[in-house]
């Protein structure tokens, strides 16, 4: 899991958008992006201005899976 904090409403709105959709969200820290989706958003009330704290687990890398072969060959194959 990874977790940060931020003080910008807008990048706020979007992964509580993100996690209300069930999408995935991009979070970029220091140079480096961590995709995934966005387990909990939580707001710190007693800190001025407004802070929250928000958790992302990473998503799997999505693996393309190849389609599987035509059956038509096979079919043909058997009549002859």
């Amino acid at each position: 899991m990874f977790t940060f904090e931020t003080t910008d409403q807008k990048e706020v709105r979007r992964f509580r958008i993100a996690q209300f959709n069930g999408r995935t969200a991009t979070a970029r820290s220091d140079g480096s992006a961590v995709t995934g989706y966005v387990r909990s958003v939580l707001e710190s009330k007693s800190s001025v201005p407004p802070r929250w704290t928000i958790t992302i687990v990473p998503a799997e890398a999505k693996t393309r899976t190849l389609r599987p072969s035509s059956r038509v060959r096979a079919f043909v194959e058997d009549l002859y």
